[in-house]
C-alpha cells in the first residue's frame, strides 16, 4: 500500500469514529443529558476525550514535521531564526516601554496580582506595546504596499 491509501483509510477511520460518537450525543434527549450525570460522561465524555487527543495529536505531529523541515532545510533554518530574533528584540523593546503602576479596578480597589511592581503588570503592558507595535509595522507596509500598487504602471 502507498502512503495515499493509508492516510486515506486513516482519515476514515477518524472521520468514522468522530461521526458515531457524534451521533450518540444526538440520539438521547438533550433534558436527560443535561440532568443525569453518568449519561453525560457516557455520551459526552469519549466525544471530549477523542477530540481532545486528536487536537494533540495533530499539533505533535505538526510541530515535530515543522521542526524536521526546518532542520533539513538549512536556508528556511536561517531565515526562521532571523525572525525570530528580530520578534524578540521586538519583545525587549516592548517591555522596555512597559510599566508596572498599580491597576484599579471601577471601585478604585486595587486588582488582585495588579500590585505596584508586579511581573504581571509588565508582562500584560509589554503585551500591549508589542502588539502596539506589531500592528504599527503591519501598517507600515499595508501603506507601503498600496502605494507601492499605485505608483505601478
Amino acid at each position: 500500500m502507498n502512503n495515499t491509501k493509508i492516510l486515506n483509510l486513516l482519515i476514515a477511520a477518524i472521520a468514522l469514529i468522530g461521526g458515531i460518537l457524534f451521533i450518540r450525543v444526538f440520539s438521547v434527549d438533550a433534558s436527560v443529558i443535561e440532568t443525569d450525570v453518568d449519561k453525560q460522561n457516557s455520551i459526552i465524555s469519549p466525544l471530549i476525550y477523542f477530540s481532545y487527543y486528536l487536537f494533540l495529536g495533530t499539533v505533535i505531529i505538526t510541530v515535530v514535521l515543522s521542526l524536521l523541515s526546518l532542520l533539513s532545510n538549512k536556508d528556511n533554518l536561517i531565515k526562521a531564526l532571523k525572525g525570530i530574533g528580530a520578534l524578540t528584540v521586538l519583545l525587549i523593546i516592548a517591555y522596555i516601554l512597559s510599566d508596572s503602576n498599580v491597576v484599579y479596578d471601577a471601585a478604585g480597589r486595587v486588582q488582585p496580582g495588579g500590585e505596584e511592581g508586579s511581573s504581571v503588570n509588565r508582562w500584560v503592558g509589554a503585551g500591549i506595546w508589542y502588539s502596539i507595535i506589531l500592528g504599527g509595522i503591519a501598517g507600515l507596509f499595508f501603506v507601503w504596499d498600496l502605494v507601492k500598487g499605485l505608483i505601478k504602471p
